[in-house]
Order: C-alpha cells, then sequence, then structure tokens
C-alpha cells in the first residue's frame, strides 16, 4: 500500500518543490555546499529536500530562499505574466509549520519580480522562529490586522498592537513571535532587489 506524498500549499507535492528549489539552485551555478553555508541549512538536509525526501519546516524554505535572494513564493507558484491577475481564496498558496502558524501568500509570482506580499498567522505563545536577513536594497512593511506581535530586528524588540504597522530594511535578522492570549494576524509585504545570476564562460 502506498503512503500518500505529503503536500505543501494547495496541492504542490514535495517532489515538484524540492525540483524547483534546485533548479533555482543551479540557475545561479551554486553548489549544495555553498547554499548550506548561505543558508544554515546542511548539504545533506538540502539533497533530501531537493529529491523530495524530507519536509522542510517554513522557517527552512525560507533560509533558502533567502540565501538564493529570491521568496519562498517561487518555490510554491509558478511564474504569470497576465497584466491582470486575480488570486481566489482557494487559490492561494498556504504553508502552515508545525510549531503554530501558517502563511498565505497574496501575491502572484512574476518574471523578473521578488515580491511577496502575505497575511500570517501567529497561535498565542508561538515563537516563529528567526529569519536572516535578505540581501542590501531589501524592504519589509507590515500591518497588524488582531493582536499582538513582538517583532525583533536585529536584537531590538518592537510591540505592535492591531492597527499599527511598521517598515524596516531587510537586511537584518527578524523573529515573530505572539505574546498574547489570542491568534496574531498581521499582513507583510516583502521587497528583494533582483540578484544577478553568476555568468559562466564554456571554453
Amino acid at each position: 500500500m502506498e503512503v500518500p506524498m505529503p503536500r505543501l500549499g494547495s496541492g504542490l507535492d514535495l517532489t515538484d518543490l524540492g525540483a524547483r528549489i534546485r533548479s533555482e539552485r543551479l540557475r545561479r551555478h551554486l553548489s549544495l555546499e555553498v547554499l548550506s553555508s548561505q543558508s544554515g541549512v546542511s548539504s545533506s538536509m538540502l539533497s533530501d529536500i531537493e529529491r523530495g525526501k524530507k519536509v522542510p519546516s517554513v522557517l527552512v524554505l525560507d533560509s533558502i530562499a533567502t540565501a538564493l535572494g529570491t521568496s519562498l513564493a517561487r518555490f510554491l507558484e509558478e511564474e504569470q505574466q497576465a497584466k491582470v491577475i486575480v488570486l481566489r481564496h482557494r487559490e492561494q498558496e498556504v504553508v502552515q509549520d508545525p510549531s503554530g502558524w501558517e502563511r498565505r501568500i497574496l501575491s502572484p509570482v512574476l518574471p523578473g519580480i521578488e515580491f511577496e506580499f502575505m497575511r500570517t498567522t501567529i497561535l498565542p505563545g508561538v515563537d516563529a522562529g528567526v529569519f536572516l536577513p535578505h540581501g542590501t536594497g531589501s524592504r519589509e512593511y507590515i500591518a497588524v490586522e488582531e493582536g499582538t506581535l513582538q517583532l525583533t530586528l536585529n536584537g531590538t524588540v518592537y510591540l505592535l498592537q492591531a492597527g499599527d504597522s511598521i517598515y524596516y530594511t531587510g537586511d537584518c535578522h527578524h523573529a515573530f513571535t505572539n505574546l498574547g492570549e489570542k491568534p496574531c494576524t498581521y499582513y507583510l509585504v516583502m521587497e528583494i532587489p533582483p540578484s544577478p545570476v553568476p555568468h559562466v564562460h564554456h571554453r
């Protein structure tokens, strides 16, 4: 009897996810070892993820995306080129972390543009972990819809209540925690400047 393959979001299986990560890595001419050193994810774990053998946490996926200079959304969605794109609620990718938080991706993946618009919900008492700095020139914007968000930027703590918003440069360590007694939901917009793809000279 076959064991069903774990699935992410609206139905992307682990094999497809791994293939997309591998494609992004090879497009940048990076070895597993180099990506490992830049992302903090072991080479063996990266290999297992690329082969669809391991279920990565959201934090691990984000670390890989950050090291590649892209967004997590690019691992989950196909690029779209239409001038107008409507994403119905049922079509939006959702990634859930076992620790008690989820990220709903509200923006499409566009060619040559690294931009992500997301809605995140963190359950009470949950620490979503520390996210790696993005490249120089990256920007993030947050607006809290409900609850209280503790945002830590390079060790400095900011408490945000429902209705509050904040902007910060994305090239810093950033952590998200819900110390309240009810779920915290917030919107986050992330801009990442395009990273040049190394050009390989063939002789």
